[in-house]
């Protein structure tokens, strides 16, 4: 690692796109009418809006967990939820994780070639259809589901098209709109239960501080998502949306770098004007060297420590604390939930046989301040279990791999 980027990575600058370089890195970038009915029937899908405010969708979320590397993997850019080498994903998973305390799931969804030409941009059907069918797996447990646009707005990834650096933005702004269109349509019956993010780690891939007429696109993106989603009818006037800054950097979401909150003037009349109904998304990976970096250099992390050249020299429980209470005073107390919709640490047992100790303590620390400070947590699992992974349950088998971790989760929620 270069002074440069050390520096970058001291000052919490890198959270987004190379996290998810690394992330990916494991799995290489190499009759209806009836089934309608059944399905409302079974999952109370209601055209009435919920009445939760702030303070109770975030009690009711609890602790949440990431499907991750699964309807985001791509090949070729053409999403397969296959291509990075998880499974296919399952209900029996999916009620693994349920009885395992969590009760919100973000499911990461990319689109790329899955989208079709200009004018009308039209995903295929077949994929949007099993997003539908692995969100179902979810809400039919009764947790709270986060759907996105995952992998589309990085400009390291073979089909990204949302890209804020684009040549043309009108096309860009257009076929976004196109796209949360269909999105929206497609889920506007479910309840509240069902949280929309426009989408993830946006930014033009330098870690630098923000481009000011970039950071103006991606707000423009969250303003055309904000609008077009309560459009489209059903309970969308009402539902949840969950919207990020640049890179989902907490830093550059709170200071002064350019975000802009989206104005929500479609929304349900219905829901009194003192509620939000917009949510503020951020991830936390910090101290880097300890929760992604893949080497043995750094394999401990917090007060309890051993051994201090094991540990990273900043990014401890005040540094935390720092970081989240600033998202409080930012967002929620103005009536915007904040959801740390990626969080957590790799494996590193292979160097140092203690690291899963210190990685539980990292999980707990982080639900704990998330608790604290009327944040939702969402654990980022990659599906890879052993060296530099990030799982907490074999999805082969759908078996608990990390309980230590899942433990440290749910008494952070405590």
């Amino acid at each position: 690692m270069d002074r440069l980027t050390a520096l970058l990575v001291k000052n919490n600058r890198i959270s987004g796109g190379m996290v998810m370089f690394k992330k990916w890195k494991k799995f290489g970038i190499s009759s209806l009418a009836l089934v309608l009915v059944a399905a409302v029937a079974f999952t109370g899908w209601s055209a009435k809006a919920s009445a939760a405010d702030a303070s109770q969708i975030v009690s009711e979320m609890g602790a949440g967990w990431n499907l991750g590397n699964q309807l985001e993997a791509a090949l070729n850019g053409t999403p397969n939820e296959t291509a990075w080498g998880n499974p296919t994903v399952t209900p029996e998973l999916i009620k693994k994780v349920k009885a395992a305390g969590f009760k919100s799931i973000r499911i990461p969804v990319s689109y790329l070639n899955n989208i079709g030409s200009a004018p009308n941009y039209t995903i295929n059907a077949a994929w949007l259809n099993r997003i539908q069918q692995v969100v179902d797996y979810a809400y039919n447990e009764g947790l709270y589901v986060i759907i996105n646009i995952h992998g589309d707005g990085y400009n390291s990834v073979q089909g990204g098209w949302l890209l804020v650096n684009g040549g043309n933005q009108a096309a860009i702004k257009e076929k976004y709109k196109k796209v949360w269109q269909q999105i929206a349509s497609k889920f506007s019956n479910y309840n509240d239960r069902l949280i929309f993010e426009s989408m993830n780690e946006v930014f033009d891939g330098n870690y630098g501080n923000p481009n000011s007429a970039y950071y103006a696109n991606l707000n423009a993106y969250n303003q055309i998502f904000v609008d077009t989603v309560r459009q489209t009818g059903g309970n969308n006037n009402a539902r949840w949306l969950l919207i990020p800054g640049w890179n989902t950097n907490i830093d550059y979401t709170v200071g002064n770098y350019g975000f802009a909150l989206p104005t929500d003037n479609y929304r349900s009349s219905a829901i009194p004007s003192s509620q939000k109904r917009i949510m503020i998304s951020a991830h936390y990976y910090s101290p880097w060297d300890f929760a992604g970096e893949e080497n043995g250099n750094i394999t401990q992390w917090g007060a309890t420590s051993t051994n201090p050249a094991k540990k990273s020299t900043w990014g401890q429980e005040d540094y935390l604390e720092s970081q989240f209470k600033s998202m409080y005073d930012k967002f929620v107390t103005q009536g915007y939930p904040v959801v740390i919709g990626e969080f957590g640490s790799i494996d590193k047992t292979s160097y140092d046989s203690s690291n899963n100790v210190y990685r539980a303590a990292y999980a707990k620390a982080v639900t704990a301040k998330a608790k604290k400070y009327k944040m939702v947590p969402v654990y980022w699992d990659n599906g890879h279990n052993g060296q530099h992974g990030f799982a907490l349950f074999n999805r082969s088998n759908n078996t608990v791999t990390q309980q230590n971790i899942i433990n440290a989760i749910m008494q952070g929620m405590q």
